[in-house]
C-alpha cells in the first residue's frame, strides 16, 4: 500500500508541477490583480481529523489512484484497498462529480490525507444489487462459510447468502466444497435497511429445469388451488412445490402466509409439511408464482365488529408487551392493545399470561382493536 501511494504521490507531483507551469503561462498573458483578502480565502483550508465526513471534488483518477479535493491543503487520496473493491463504482466517475468521504488519516507519511468512500461505495453497492435483482443479471460471489441454513458468500466486499433451497441439484448436496471457491448467481432479495442480500444459485445451475417451469407455468391460472409441499424456508416466505411430477414451485411471502402476524416463517412451518395454497401471479416471463395461503382462509376482521362488539367482554393471551402496553391475541389473526394506561401501576401482564378484557375500540379500517382491562378489585372510573 505505501509503494503504491508513494508511486501516487509522484505521478500526483509532476501533474501537479505541469498544471502550475501552465498556470504560470496564462496568469503572464492574462494578469489579474488579488487583494490579500482575496487569497486567504482563496487557499483557506479546514483540519480534518480520522471519521469526518466530507463532500470532495475528484479532480484526477488513473489506475492507481483517486484524487479529490475536500479543501484541505492538498488532495486526498483514495484508499489503496478500496482501488479493487470499487473497481466498477471507480470507472464511472470522473473529473469533476461530487463524492462523500470519509478521512482515513488526516495526513499520511507523504503528506496527503487518506480518504474512504465505503458510504458512497454502500450507496452505489445497493443501488447496483436493487439494478441486477429487477435485470436478473448473473453476478459472481465467493464462499466464505456454512450455516445450517445454507452458504455465507462475498459480494463485492459485502455478505450475502445463498440458502440451501435455493442451490441446484448438482451442487444442493456439496455446498462444503464451495468454501473460498468462485460461483455464480442471482440476486433475489435485497433489503438495505436489514443489510440482507439473498441469492439463488439454482437460477443459474439449473437453468433448463427453470425453462421447463416456465413452460409448465403457462397451463396455470391465477386463482386455482393445489395441494403441495414445502420445499424451502426463507425470512421473506415459504417455497412451496405443487406438483410432484415437475419442477413447478412458488413462492408463499410472509405476508400472505397466515392472518396472523408472522415474523418467522420457519416458526410456522418446517420443510416437508404438506399445505394448501391458491395462485396469486402467474409471471412467465421471469418464471415466477406467487401463491396464498391466508386467503383460502375467511379474513377474520370482515366481520369483526359483529363478532367482538364493543363493550363485549372476551378472554385472551398476552403475546408481546411493549412499554406502551400488552398485545392480547383474541382469535387467530385477531389480536388486541391495552394500552400502558389503562393498566393499573402495580399490574404487570407477562406473555403467555390469560386475561379477560373487554372491547374499548374497533379500527377495522386499520386492523386494530384497544382493549381494557377486566379487573377483580376495579379502580374508581375503570370498567
Amino acid at each position: 500500500m505505501k509503494k503504491t501511494i508513494k508511486k501516487a504521490a509522484k505521478q500526483k507531483k509532476a501533474s501537479s508541477k505541469a498544471s502550475s507551469v501552465s498556470v504560470n503561462k496564462k496568469k503572464v498573458s492574462s494578469p489579474k490583480t488579488e487583494t490579500m483578502e482575496e487569497l486567504l480565502k482563496t487557499y483557506a483550508w479546514q483540519g480534518f481529523k480520522r471519521g469526518d465526513v466530507i463532500e470532495g471534488t475528484v479532480t484526477e483518477k488513473s489506475n492507481q489512484a483517486v484524487w479529490v479535493d475536500i479543501g484541505a491543503k492538498t488532495e486526498g487520496l483514495l484508499l489503496t484497498k478500496e482501488m479493487k473493491t470499487a473497481k466498477d463504482f471507480i470507472h464511472n466517475l470522473k473529473s469533476g462529480d461530487k463524492v462523500t468521504v470519509t478521512v482515513f488519516q488526516a495526513e499520511s507519511d507523504h503528506g496527503y490525507p487518506l480518504l474512504s468512500f465505503k458510504k458512497t461505495l454502500n450507496d452505489f453497492l445497493w443501488s447496483d444489487f436493487e439494478e441486477k435483482l429487477k435485470s436478473g443479471e448473473p453476478i459472481k460471489v465467493k464462499g466464505k462459510e456454512i450455516n445450517k441454513g445454507g452458504l455465507v458468500v462475498d459480494v463485492s466486499g459485502f455478505i450475502g447468502f445463498i440458502p440451501t433451497s435455493c442451490f441446484g441439484s448438482k451442487t444442493v448436496n456439496k455446498i462444503k466444497d464451495l468454501i473460498n471457491q468462485d460461483l455464480t448467481a442471482k440476486i433475489i432479495e435485497v433489503d438495505k435497511e436489514k443489510n440482507r442480500l439473498i441469492l439463488s444459485e439454482k437460477e443459474i445451475s439449473d437453468q433448463k429445469l427453470i425453462e421447463k417451469q416456465k413452460e409448465v407455468l403457462k397451463k396455470i391460472k391465477v386463482g386455482q388451488k393445489f395441494e403441495g409441499k414445502v420445499s424451502g424456508i426463507m425470512p421473506f416466505g415459504l417455497f412451496v412445490k405443487i406438483k410432484e411430477d415437475s419442477p413447478l414451485e412458488g413462492l408463499v411471502h410472509i405476508s400472505e402466509i397466515s392472518w396472523e402476524k408472522v415474523d418467522d416463517p420457519s416458526k410456522f412451518y418446517k420443510q416437508g409439511d404438506k399445505v394448501k395454497v391458491q395462485v396469486l401471479l402467474v409471471d412467465e416471463n421471469n418464471g415466477k408464482l406467487n401463491l396464498t395461503m391466508k386467503q383460502l382462509e375467511k379474513d377474520p376482521w370482515v366481520e369483526i365488529e359483529k363478532k367482538y362488539p364493543v363493550e363485549s367482554k372476551v378472554k385472551g393471551e398476552v403475546t408481546r408487551v411493549a412499554p406502551f402496553g400488552a398485545f392480547v391475541l383474541l382469535d387467530k389473526g385477531v389480536e388486541g392493545l391495552i394500552h400502558s394506561s389503562k393498566l393499573p401501576a402495580e399490574k404487570i401482564l407477562k406473555v403467555g399470561e390469560k386475561v379477560d378484557c373487554f372491547v374499548e375500540s374497533i379500527d377495522k379500517k386499520n386492523r386494530k382493536m384497544s382493549l381494557g382491562l377486566v379487573l377483580k378489585a376495579k379502580p374508581v372510573g375503570y370498567k
